[in-house]
C-alpha cells in the first residue's frame, strides 16, 4: 500500500490550513524547526490527551511525572549517553557538507546491511567500494567517519567552562529513572507499576529532515513499566497488543500503513535485550513511529552505581531488595501527529466537486463543531449559540466567511466533525441544521436537543 499523495502536497496542506508553520519565518526561518498553528496545536493536544487517557488514566498501576529538561550532567554519564549517544559523521571534502555515513549507505546502497554497531572503518570501506557520491555535489571525496555526539550542550550560569556545562535532555526516560525512589516512596506503588511522561527532548541530528519526522527539538510520550524480571516478557507482549490496538482502533490509523520490525541482536542498543519498532509508511517511506524496548535493569543499575545511592524495590512478601526490570514503549508526538494526518487526509469527488477531507475520529478532531450563520443577519443568534457550546467545554469555531458550501469545504478540510447552520427557522422554531462531516447528511434538530444528539452519537458527557 502507498499513500495517494506526496510529502510536499501534505506539507502545503498543513501550512495552508493553519496546522504547522515554518518557525521564525519572517526572518527567513530556521531549518528543520516548526511551529504548530491554531489548528495543529488543537490536534496535537488531543493526541497527547488521548495517549495519556489510554496509557495512564485507565491504568490503575500508572502514575505521571513531569521531570526537568535540565539535569545534572552525571545523569547522562551514567546512562551512557555521553559515551554512546552518537552517530557516524562523514564530510564531503569537496563541498564540505556533512552526512550520516550509515544513512548514506541505506539510501544509495540499499542492498547493504549496516547497523548502529557497524564499525566506522567498515562504513567508510562500503562508501568507497560502492562509490557513493555526495548527494549535493556528486563527488566521491569523503573524510573518514567519526563519532558525533547528538546531545545539545549549554551552560548553567554566567561562566562558560567545563564545570558549568549541561545538556538538553535527549530523552525523557532518564528523569523517570532518577526519580524512581521518590515515586515509589510517595505512591507506595507495588510491582508492576508504570510511570508516564510527556515532554520535550533535543537531539543535535546531523541530517534532520522529512518535515517533522526528524527534528532537533521534539516531544516524546514515554512510559516506563517497572516489573519483576520474570514479568518482563509477558508485559512486553502485552504492550505489543496494546500499541497495535491504540494505533488501529483508537487513532483509527490504517493497519496496512503499520508494520513491526524486530531488532536483530547486533542491532540492539546497549541497554536493550529486545526491541521492536512499529514503523509507519510516511510520505517519504517507511520510518520508525513507536519503539518498544526491554531495557532490563540497566538504567536503574547504572544510576545506583554512579550516584552511590541505593536504588531498589523492597519486595513486600520476601523483604528482599531488587532492582526492577523496565519495559519501555516510547513514541514521538510529532511523528504520531504526522502519521495521524497522513493516514486520514484524503480527497473526494462529490458531484464533480473535489473536497479535501481530514477524516479524523471524533475524539481527535481540532473542532467538534463549527457554527455557521446562513446569512450575516443571523450572526448575533449564531454567535450566542457558539458561546454556549464553548461554555460546555466543547471545542468549536465560528465561521461567517463565504457561502455555506465553501464553509463546509473549509471545515471538512480541517476535520471539523459537525457543521451547525443557524437559519431563519432557528429564530422561528428554535431549530438548527447539523451536518455530519463524513456522510454529509443533514439533520434538523431542536437547539435544546444538541447535547442529547452529541451524547447519543459520541457519549461526550
Amino acid at each position: 500500500m502507498k499513500l495517494q499523495f506526496e510529502q510536499d502536497e501534505l506539507v502545503n496542506y498543513l501550512k495552508n490550513y493553519g496546522f504547522i508553520f515554518n518557525s521564525s519565518e519572517i526572518y527567513g526561518g530556521l531549518s528543520n524547526t516548526w511551529d504548530y498553528g491554531p489548528i495543529g496545536v488543537l490536534l496535537k493536544n488531543n493526541i497527547k490527551a488521548i495517549w495519556w487517557r489510554e496509557f495512564c488514566t485507565k491504568n490503575p498501576e500508572a502514575y505521571g511525572l513531569d521531570s526537568s529538561i535540565l539535569m545534572n550532567r552525571k545523569v547522562w554519564e551514567a546512562s551512557g549517553h555521553v559515551s554512546n549517544f552518537s552517530d557516524p559523521l562523514i564530510d564531503c571534502k569537496n563541498c564540505h557538507n556533512r552526512f550520516r555515513a550509515d544513512k548514506l549507505i541505506e539510501e544509495f546502497a540499499p542492498g547493504v546491511n549496516v547497523t548502529e554497531a557497524t564499525p566506522l572503518k567498515d562504513l567508510y570501506d562500503i562508501i568507497i567500494e560502492k562509490q557513493i557520491k555526495c548527494p549535493v555535489c556528486g563527488k566521491v571525496e569523503w573524510t573518514e567517519p567519526r563519532k558525533f555526539n547528538l546531545m545539545f550542550k549549554t551552560n548553567q550560569g554566567v561562566v562558560e567552562d567545563a564545570a558549568t556545562e549541561l545538556y538538553l535532555r535527549p530523552e525523557t526516560a532518564q528523569g523517570i529513572f532518577v526519580d524512581f525512589m521518590n515515586i515509589q516512596r510517595t505512591t507506595r506503588a507495588k510491582l508492576p507499576f508504570v510511570v508516564c511522561q510527556i515532554g520535550k527532548a533535543f537531539r543535535n541530528e546531523i541530517t534532520p529532515g522529512n518535515f517533522i519526522f526528524r527534528t532537533r527539538e521534539f516531544e516524546q510520550m514515554e512510559m516506563e513499566y517497572f516489573c519483576y524480571p520474570q514479568q518482563a516478557d509477558a508485559i512486553f507482549n502485552q504492550m505489543v497488543v496494546k500499541i497495535n490496538n491504540f494505533l488501529a482502533n483508537v487513532l483509527t490509523i490504517d493497519p496496512q500503513l503499520i508494520r513491526q520490525v524486530e531488532h536483530k541482536k547486533e542491532e540492539l542498543s546497549h541497554y536493550s535485550s529486545r526491541t521492536i519498532d512499529f514503523q509507519f509508511l510516511f510520505p517519504h517511506g517507511w520510518g520508525e513511529l513507536w519503539g518498544l524496548a526491554n531495557r532490563t535493569n540497566y538504567d536503574l543499575s547504572q544510576h545506583q552505581k554512579h550516584s552511590g545511592k541505593d536504588i531498589y524495590y523492597l519486595d513486600p512478601t520476601t523483604n528482599e531488595k531488587l532492582i526492577p526490570s523496565v519495559v519501555e514503549p516510547s513514541v514521538g508526538c510529532d511523528r504520531l501527529f504526522y502519521a495521524v494526518v497522513a493516514s486520514h487526509y484524503k480527497k473526494e469527488t462529490i458531484n464533480d466537486d473535489v473536497r479535501e477531507l481530514l477524516a479524523l475520529p471524533y475524539d481527535l478532531v481540532p473542532y467538534k463543531i463549527a457554527v455557521l450563520p446562513l446569512v450575516n443577519k443571523l450572526n448575533e443568534e449564531a454567535k450566542a449559540l457558539y458561546l454556549k457550546i464553548l461554555e460546555l467545554g466543547i471545542s468549536a469555531t465560528f465561521d461567517t466567511s463565504g457561502t455555506i458550501g465553501r464553509r463546509y469545504r473549509r471545515q471538512d478540510a480541517i476535520g471539523t466533525y459537525y457543521c451547525i447552520t443557524v437559519d431563519f427557522d432557528s429564530l422561528k422554531h428554535k431549530t438548527i441544521t447539523i451536518r455530519n462531516r463524513d456522510t454529509t447528511i443533514q439533520d434538523k434538530i431542536k437547539i435544546r436537543d444538541l447535547i442529547k444528539y452529541l451524547n447519543d452519537n459520541h457519549s461526550v458527557f
